[in-house]
This record gives structure tokens, C-alpha cells and sequence, in this order.
């Protein structure tokens, strides 16, 4: 008896160390999976260029308000867009500017990550320079103005009168390239 029991343990110790191997495999199987998922649907595409289309047509019988947003997480800076809001054509091409200070006394690296209201506006704007495409590192009490290039396509439905753009900065942990695009 003694031996049965034995034996239903290494049976059961057996498929207990499959069952684990194959949940480590199929971890490591997903990853592949998660960045070919988020390249098809555009998930994850908000930290790269887009490129500029030369004879991109401007709808001119309309105007859209862009409204822009600054803000940190942990972070000693201060942050904030050069100007509140513009009014635009769509299929016009945008420049703003922003200003970042560092109001502490020791370098730091931050990333801006974008977000965006109405949250399909993602599918219409597409922005060809901004400083969220790569990590930032300022110095002590160093002030930086950054640009961001943009244009909100005409596709953008005719009931949506204004539109949001807000970057918030985290501070990278030293040592950390910029949040993986």
C-alpha cells in the first residue's frame, strides 16, 4: 500500500513539473504573439513617427480645436504645451511647442507617454516629431523646449468639433532606455 502510494506521488510530481514546463513555454510563446497582435491592430504604435504625406489634402470648410495637455507623474518637473489650444483645418500640419524644467537638483530621465480624447483620435492623428518618441534627460534646473509636428486627418468625423492631446512624463528608473515601442 505504501507503494502505491508512493508511486501515485511520482506520478502526480511527474505531471506536476510537465504542467509547469509547458506554462513557462507557453509565457515565453506569448510575447512573440502580444507584439505581432499589437503591429495588426495598432495597439502600441503611439511612441513612432508617422510619415508625412506630401499632397495631404486640407479640409478647409472646417474647423477643429485641439486642446493641449502637460502633466508628471513623480516627477520634480514642471511641464506644460507653450500654448492652451489651436484651431485648425483638418489635413493642416501643426506645430506646438512645450516647456519642461527639471526643479530639482539632480539629473533625471523621463518618457512622455501620449493619450487622447475623443480615444479613436489615435486612428487620425498622426505625428511625425514629438518628444515622446524618445527618452528625455535633464539636467538640474535645466529648462527644455520640445516641439511636436502633427496633423489630424480630414477622416475625422464631422460631429467631433474638439479634440484633446495630453502627454504625461514618468521618470525611467537610471540606466532604462526609452519605453520599448
Amino acid at each position: 500500500m505504501v507503494k502505491n502510494s508512493l508511486s501515485a506521488n511520482v506520478l502526480m510530481m511527474k505531471k506536476l513539473l510537465v504542467f509547469t514546463l509547458v506554462m513557462f513555454i507557453f509565457g515565453f510563446a506569448l510575447v512573440p504573439f502580444y507584439e505581432k497582435f499589437c503591429e495588426v491592430t495598432g495597439i502600441n504604435n503611439l511612441l513612432k513617427p508617422d510619415v508625412l504625406v506630401k499632397d495631404n489634402w486640407v479640409d478647409e470648410g472646417r474647423w477643429v480645436v485641439v486642446e493641449f495637455d502637460a502633466n508628471t507623474r513623480g516627477l520634480p518637473w514642471s511641464f506644460k504645451p507653450l500654448q492652451t489650444s489651436a484651431r485648425i483645418h483638418p489635413g493642416e500640419p501643426v506645430d506646438v511647442m512645450y516647456e519642461i524644467t527639471n526643479n530639482s537638483d539632480r539629473e533625471i530621465s523621463g518618457q512622455a507617454i501620449p493619450s487622447y480624447s475623443p480615444r479613436f483620435l489615435d486612428k487620425h492623428l498622426k505625428k511625425f516629431e514629438c518628444f515622446c518618441f524618445t527618452k528625455q534627460v535633464l539636467k538640474p534646473n535645466e529648462t527644455r523646449q520640445m516641439p511636436v509636428q502633427f496633423v489630424i486627418e480630414p477622416g475625422l468625423p464631422t460631429d467631433i468639433q474638439t479634440v484633446t492631446i495630453s502627454y504625461t512624463f514618468f521618470e525611467l528608473p537610471a540606466g532604462t532606455s526609452a519605453i520599448k515601442k
